[in-house]
């Protein structure tokens, strides 16, 4: 695994934020690390996003990369302001192709056995499932998983405390993206010590799950 796919593992929990206002990412960085969890995924949705990116990457202590990325001149920009993954909401050979050459970890948005076999025929082994919650949560996903033994999942989008378990005792999740933990209303009124709370909490749930 490479580094990016290996801290996921251990961490079990990918924090996914929307951010704003780029001058919130300093504190919310400080937020997830007091919390326990060291990494995020910045969404391209908000103009705020590549600011932000650039202010978090500066923190040693912190991995972060880039979501929600719909082109190669989005992986370019993303690269620029420091991140160190891609993550996509679906399949677009362009955009992998182009982490591809400049060399930078994606994990491409699946949904469907289609699209896993679009992954696989480029090479890509890990992958996220997008979105959980409404393509059919844990039980769909364990199905859809069952003929790639090969392919390791990270599903996002509806997951929070009560459905987190069902995710995470599948030996085809490599981790979860969680944006309970970071939720914009907390970010919009700068309640960083409600984060600080909800991620500390996710590591405690996490435990019984980690990698040994």
């Amino acid at each position: 695994m490479n580094p990016v796919t290996e801290a996921f593992a251990r961490l079990r929990v990918v924090p996914v934020v929307v951010l704003e206002r780029a001058e919130d990412a300093a504190a919310l960085g400080q937020a997830l690390k007091t919390g326990g969890l060291p990494c995020a995924e910045i969404t391209f949705r908000t103009d705020a996003a590549e600011e932000a990116l650039r202010t978090l990457s500066r923190d040693d202590d912190l991995l972060v990369g880039a979501g929600t990325v719909l082109s190669a001149e989005q992986v370019d920009r993303a690269l620029e302001a420091g991140a160190r993954f891609i993550v996509t909401p679906g399949f677009s050979p362009a955009v992998v192709e182009r982490c591809r050459v400049r060399g930078v970890v994606v994990y491409p948005g699946v949904a469907t056995p289609t699209e896993i076999q679009m992954a696989l025929e480029v090479g890509v082994t890990e992958v996220k499932f997008f979105p959980a919650e409404p393509a059919g949560g844990a039980r769909a996903l364990q199905a859809i998983a069952a003929p790639y033994p090969m392919m390791r999942f990270i599903p996002t989008g509806g997951i929070t405390p009560a459905n987190l378990k069902g995710y995470l005792e599948q030996k085809a999740v490599l981790a979860v993206g969680g944006s309970w933990l970071v939720a914009p209303e907390l970010i919009a009124v700068q309640d960083f010590e409600e984060i600080r709370r909800r991620t500390a909490a996710a590591v405690q749930l996490v435990k019984p799950y980690l990698v040994k």
